[in-house]
């Protein structure tokens, strides 16, 4: 019987984490671009770049994803969270033009993961990042799948530098699964 000390756990590309999956651990400390909408008293410790105690309003700062939502209230403007550059117009212009030439790994480990939670805040630009996220996952499914099979025949570690987490994870199992019906065949 084979025992294993750490029984992975998959990440959650959902609105909550999976607090018992460590890529859904790392993704909570993506930092985000935020800018304060009222001051902060006695947490200047927070902005590495100020000497203050306090953090006054309209700040611009990074902070962990964990933290950016756990400060964000819809009711009580409190904190606004940016959306980081890859989301922006400029770059989903980009994903919907060709998105298997985008090097996602460079971008942020977590494309999809970050991408899925920036939806909880409020966002007019909300549907076309989903609509993004997305698409582009579709549009580099059958590369991803199409490598995982072919895994044995060619060289696919070029491929493998360039996909996020969430794609490295799929293309593993895939070639796993490749992997125990060539066995059994």
């Amino acid at each position: 019987m084979d025992l294993q000390s750490y029984m992975p756990v998959p990440p959650g590309i959902r609105m909550e984490e999976n607090f018992f999956s460590l890529d859904d651990i790392l993704l909570s400390h993506e930092r985000l671009p935020c800018r304060t909408e009222s001051a902060f008293p006695r947490l200047g410790f927070l902005e590495k770049s100020s000497e203050t105690r306090d953090i006054p309003e309209g700040t611009k700062m990074e902070m962990p994803l964990w933290l950016a939502k756990g400060l964000y209230e819809r009711k009580r403007q409190v904190l606004s969270v940016e959306l980081p550059k890859v989301y922006r117009e400029e770059w989903r212009t980009v994903f919907g033009a060709d998105p298997i030439v985008v090097d996602l790994h460079k971008m942020g480990p977590y494309y999809y993961g970050l991408g899925s939670q920036m939806l909880h805040f409020d966002s007019p630009e909300n549907p076309e990042i989903a609509n993004t996220i997305l698409q582009t996952f579709i549009g580099r499914f059958r590369r991803t799948m199409d490598s995982s099979q072919n895994a044995y025949n060619e060289d696919t570690s070029a491929l493998v530098e360039r996909l996020d987490c969430l794609e490295r994870s799929l293309k593993w199992v895939t070639c796993m699964y490749v992997c125990v019906i060539e066995r059994l065949v």
